[in-house]
């Protein structure tokens, strides 16, 4: 009988450059999609959950290329683990770190996005990086793309609608398998593909109000992604034979509301459009049949090239990762309770508490989604990301978040019982393993570490490090490879 997690499964954790580097304006780096992303610090949480508040613009874009420094701008200062490098990896050993699950700056190595010549200066950051996990023995998983755009090519491109950014997109990829074949061990093309719907200035670099056709604008450039994606994966395996590159969405995990028909049916087409969509192309390599209705319905129209058919089908991934964080609930009904998610703003399930952020927290759904995505695909599956953002205080020198342990050790062990059901899941990285800018907030007061960085909203702090309890925890949970839950 499978009693659960196998030998060699990958705890770990995860980090996004432009949210734990900082460093935003050193080492040739140029500026980037998430550098221009405001935090105004006067502003109450319900204010700054407001959609509008979240939502990019062209004037809050254009001013933000015209600022120097870090001013208002929380993602150029992150974690400033680009100077810290060493000092976290060292503290990942320590907790017994199987992988590092971390992405590369596409403005960190080329800072224009078109660039002629990689910046050599980029490049020796991470191979430090790589070279310090190696040293205690920890494996890499790269994500090429996780949101970070360069600006010149929202400015000069317009973003992932114009096709022109898959060529140099999989020239950026090149390089990393050039100078990275021998030290990263799982690739992952896009972040959060599914972002590029949910949120398209995060997942396609576009600025809705320079959109006359919004929906279309998306939807193409969203298919540039998935030929990107294609052609990354077989470049990987020309490259580097035996590698493993996958494909990652963010989960959204939906329940019926009732078993009334139209709940039903709406569960369904949630499923379909925000889910199985990205998978079913990127794992089964074709658009899905479902999506032409949905397409023709609201008039849109994508342009492929010929060989755009044949790139999907012959160059799908070799697993399939994701974030879960949260479940919603389905329903035709418009008066239906909300509450906020990864993102997006979801209709609340009375059933499940609530996170300080509202965000619902549902280790059975974990299960659910593990058992479905392996049901479906039949390719290995890991959890890319998955965690809670909270308040922590520090009381003499200490910071006690049994809140955080528990969070950790329900989904760790919903995982271990999608294992004995039968589910090929080989590794799991925390979401953030030390504390990070929040992608939706953008703040450090949602703090997802289990390693505290002393900074607060503006970057005032020491940015020391400090280890919480749920370091601990999650230190004996790897030891133990969940053998205690």
């Amino acid at each position: 009988m499978n009693n659960g997690f196998p030998d060699n499964f990958l705890w770990g954790g995860a980090t996004a450059a432009s949210q734990v580097e900082g460093g935003y304006d050193q080492g040739g780096k140029g500026l980037d999609t998430q550098d221009c992303k405001p935090q105004y610090f006067n502003l109450t949480s319900k204010e700054k959950n407001d959609w509008k508040y979240k939502q990019m613009t062209s004037e809050k874009y254009e001013l933000a290329k015209t600022v120097k420094g870090i001013a208002n701008y929380p993602f150029r200062f992150g974690s400033q683990e680009y100077t810290h490098f060493k000092e976290d990896i060292a503290l990942f050993a320590e907790m017994g770190m199987k992988i590092y699950r971390l992405s590369i700056s596409w403005a960190r190595i080329y800072p224009n996005g078109d660039d002629e010549e990689p910046n050599q200066e980029g490049l020796q950051y991470y191979h430090n990086v790589f070279d310090e996990c190696h040293k205690y023995g920890i494996k890499i998983f790269v994500t090429i793309l996780h949101y970070a755009v360069p600006v010149h090519l929202v400015d000069a491109y317009g973003g992932w609608k114009n096709r022109k950014l898959i060529d140099l997109y999989v020239k950026y990829a090149k390089t990393l398998f050039e100078n990275f074949k021998d030290d990263v061990d799982y690739w992952l093309p896009f972040n959060e593909i599914n972002a590029g719907r949910f949120n398209p200035y995060n997942g396609v670099a576009l600025i809705k109000d320079r959109e006359p056709n919004y929906d279309l604008a998306v939807y193409q450039s969203l298919h540039h992604q998935f030929v990107a994606n294609a052609k990354v994966v077989k470049l990987a395996h020309e490259m580097i034979p035996g590698s493993k590159i996958g494909c990652m969405i963010a989960r959204f995990c939906h329940y019926p509301a009732t078993c009334d028909p139209a709940d039903q049916l709406t569960w369904l087409h949630d499923e379909q459009y925000t889910n199985w969509f990205y998978t079913d192309v990127m794992a089964r390599g074709a658009y899905p049949k479902y999506m032409q209705r949905y397409f023709d319905e609201h008039h849109i129209q994508i342009q492929m090239e010929p060989e755009d058919a044949d790139l999907l089908k012959n160059y799908t991934v070799d697993f399939i990762s994701f974030s879960y964080y949260f479940t919603q609930v389905s329903t035709a009904s418009d008066d239906w309770a909300k509450t906020d998610g990864n993102l997006v703003i979801a209709n609340k399930n009375p059933y499940l508490k609530s996170s300080e952020w509202g965000w619902q927290m549902d280790p059975t759904g974990l299960r659910i989604t593990l058992n479905e995505l392996y049901d479906r695909y039949q390719k290995p599956l890991f959890v890319a990301e998955n965690g809670l953002g909270a308040h922590d205080t520090v009381e003499n020198g200490k910071i006690h978040d049994p809140y955080r342990s528990e969070y950790l050790l329900s989904h760790a062990k919903a995982m271990k019982e999608a294992i004995k059901d039968g589910v090929d899941l080989f590794g799991y990285t925390w979401w953030g393993i030390i504390d990070l800018v929040s992608c939706g907030s953008i703040e450090m007061c949602k703090r997802y570490g289990m390693i505290y960085v002393d900074a607060d909203d503006e970057g005032h702090g020491t940015f020391n490090r400090l280890k919480k309890d749920s370091f601990y925890t999650y230190q004996n949970l790897i030891a133990t490879n969940g053998s205690e839950l």
